[in-house]
C-alpha cells in the first residue's frame, strides 16, 4: 500500500485494481462519528471552518487517517454534549467507524481512537438557569 492512496487487492481475474484516497476514508469516519447520539460536532481546523462558512461542508473535519503495517489508524476528534456518558458514546464512535469503514471499503481498521476535546451545552438550558 502507497502512503497515500490504499490499494486493495482483487481476486484473481479481476479487472484492475481499487484504490481509495484518505481524504475518502476521512469522510466516511466523520460521518459515521457525527451520526453517533451525543456528538455535538467534530472538531476542525482554521481552514476547515472558513470554507463551512462558504457554504461547503467538511465532513472529514476532525478526522485523521494514518496508514501502519498493521492496518488503518483512526483518530477521531470530537465534542460531546453535556449530560451524556463520555465511555458509552466514545464506544459508539469507534464500534460505528469500524463497521461503516468497513463496509464500505473492505478495510479493516486496527485502531479507532476517540479524543474528546471538549464538552458542548445546551445553550437554551444555559440562559433559563442564568435566569433562576
Amino acid at each position: 500500500m502507497s502512503e497515500h492512496i490504499f490499494e486493495m487487492e482483487q481476486e484473481q481475474g479481476g479487472l484492475g485494481k481499487v484504490e481509495i484516497a484518505p481524504e475518502v476514508i476521512e469522510v466516511i469516519a466523520g460521518i459515521a462519528a457525527s451520526e453517533v447520539e451525543g456528538i455535538a460536532q467534530m472538531r476542525g481546523n482554521f481552514a476547515a471552518g472558513v470554507v463551512e462558512r462558504f457554504g461547503k461542508k467538511n465532513h472529514g473535519k476532525g478526522v485523521k487517517v494514518d496508514l501502519r503495517e498493521e492496518g488503518v489508524a483512526i483518530d477521531i476528534y470530537c465534542l460531546v454534549q453535556f449530560g451524556v456518558s463520555i465511555p458509552n458514546v466514545a464506544k459508539k464512535v469507534q464500534e460505528n467507524v469500524r463497521q461503516a469503514l468497513f463496509n464500505m471499503t473492505g478495510l479493516e481498521t486496527s485502531e479507532v481512537n476517540v479524543h474528546i476535546v471538549g464538552i458542548q451545552f445546551d445553550a437554551g438550558k444555559q440562559e433559563q438557569e442564568a435566569e433562576q
